[in-house]
């Protein structure tokens, strides 16, 4: 006999007795890594590994330890407290230095042909790609990753002075909303970066690149 509360003529569905015994969470979080490309350094074919080290080791370019402002990681090329990372966003940031190599601050300004030569020809030679051990999966050219998407700012000269500052931060495109990336916790990843035959020479002054990875944890959470 159907039911005559339901006009498809289907039975209702089933009730479970018991409550679950876990839930998931999932909280967003951000990692990120930095390589440092020192000045006059020609960058033609060449290849970096971010993510590979962790904060307190001196790597990636660097000739004094990584501080969190360099790397988050605490285990190099491994997800923090465990878990599995999913990650839907990736941004490339340059930061230019005062000193041709590891020492000098990361604070100065683009505002010299120079240095907005370093941010163009980052972005238009240099592309990212995934390692995992031995599989790599190009990403992008750095021009359409998270904060890249050409030049933007301003620069005035005038009295002997540089005014303004020039950056990457035009940047739209984040990818992996729809089908994040998966980093397991029991995998070693990394992210290299590598530059085309065509790539300049870094000039004058040092350029740290850090690569933000934007995605979520997934937690258990036992409930029963």
């Amino acid at each position: 006999m159907s039911n005559p509360y339901d006009p498809q003529g289907l039975a209702p569905p089933a009730t479970p007795f018991s409550q679950p015994t876990n839930l998931f969470r999932f909280g967003e979080n951000v990692l990120w890594s930095s390589q440092l490309l020192a000045g006059g350094v020609a960058q033609a074919n060449q290849n970096y590994r971010l993510f590979a080290s962790a904060r307190g080791q001196v790597a990636q370019g660097f000739t004094n330890a990584l501080t969190i402002a360099e790397t988050n990681l605490k285990e190099g090329g491994r997800i923090p407290a465990g878990v599995a990372y999913s990650v839907y966003g990736i941004a490339c940031q340059i930061l230019q230095s005062t000193a041709a190599a590891d020492g000098g601050d990361l604070s100065a300004p683009a505002d010299t042909a120079a240095e907005v030569g370093n941010i163009t020809n980052i972005i238009n030679n240099g592309v990212l790609a995934w390692d995992f051990i031995q599989t790599f999966i190009d990403i992008a050219p750095i021009y359409l990753v998270g904060a890249g998407g050409g030049t933007g700012g301003s620069v005035s000269t005038g009295n002997a002075a540089d005014l303004g500052n020039m950056s990457n931060g035009f940047g739209q495109i984040w990818m992996y909303r729809k089908y994040p990336t998966e980093l397991p916790a029991t995998a070693t990843f990394a992210v290299n970066l590598s530059f085309g035959s065509r790539a300049a020479a870094i000039g004058a002054n040092s350029v740290s690149v850090r690569v933000c990875l934007l995605g979520y944890y997934k937690n258990i959470i036992e409930i029963g």
